[in-house]
C-alpha cells in the first residue's frame, strides 16, 4: 500500500491551479530528508491577499501584504505546519523581480519548507544564506 503524502495542497484562490502536484510533493518531501528533519506533514493554503493580510494581523500583529507565512504547529521533533501564500503577492513580485510566476510560485513554496528546516531572514546574512538554498532547490526541481 502506498504511504499516505505528508504534504497538502489547498487553495482558497478561486483563478489558481497547481500543477505537477504529485512530483511537487516528493520534492518538498526531500527537501525535509536533504536537510536532516523530520516531516509529519504540511498545508500549503493558497489565498487571497486579503486573506494573507488578515492572518497577519491577527496572528502576527503586522499591518502588511507579504507573499507568505509559515506557522509550525509541531509539539515535537517532527514537523507539522501550515503554509499561507498569497497568489496575488506572488504573481506581483514574479512581476517585479521578472521571473515567471511558476518559478515564483516554487521559489516560495520551497522558501516556507526551508523556514521550517531551521533558515531564518532577518538578517542580511541569513537573507543570502536562505535565497542560496532557495537557488539550490530550484535548480533541481524537474518542472
Amino acid at each position: 500500500m502506498p504511504s499516505k503524502s505528508k504534504v497538502c495542497f489547498f487553495s482558497e484562490y478561486k483563478k489558481f491551479s497547481l500543477e505537477n502536484r504529485v512530483a511537487l510533493k516528493l520534492f518538498i518531501e526531500s527537501i525535509f530528508k536533504i536537510e536532516k528533519r523530520s516531516l509529519s506533514s504540511i498545508n500549503y493554503i493558497f489565498c487571497s491577499d486579503k486573506r494573507l493580510l488578515e492572518i497577519n494581523q491577527q496572528f502576527l500583529k503586522h499591518d502588511y501584504y507579504t507573499d507568505i507565512i509559515t506557522f509550525d504547529l509541531s509539539d515535537t521533533n517532527s514537523i507539522h505546519a501550515e503554509v499561507y501564500i498569497s497568489i496575488e503577492r506572488v504573481k506581483e513580485n514574479a512581476k517585479s523581480l521578472g521571473s515567471s510566476f511558476k518559478s515564483e510560485l516554487h521559489r516560495v513554496i520551497f522558501h516556507g519548507a526551508l523556514h521550517l528546516c531551521g533558515f531564518r531572514d532577518k538578517t542580511e546574512t541569513e537573507k543570502k544564506e536562505m535565497r542560496k538554498k532557495e537557488d539550490f532547490y530550484l535548480s533541481r526541481y524537474i518542472k
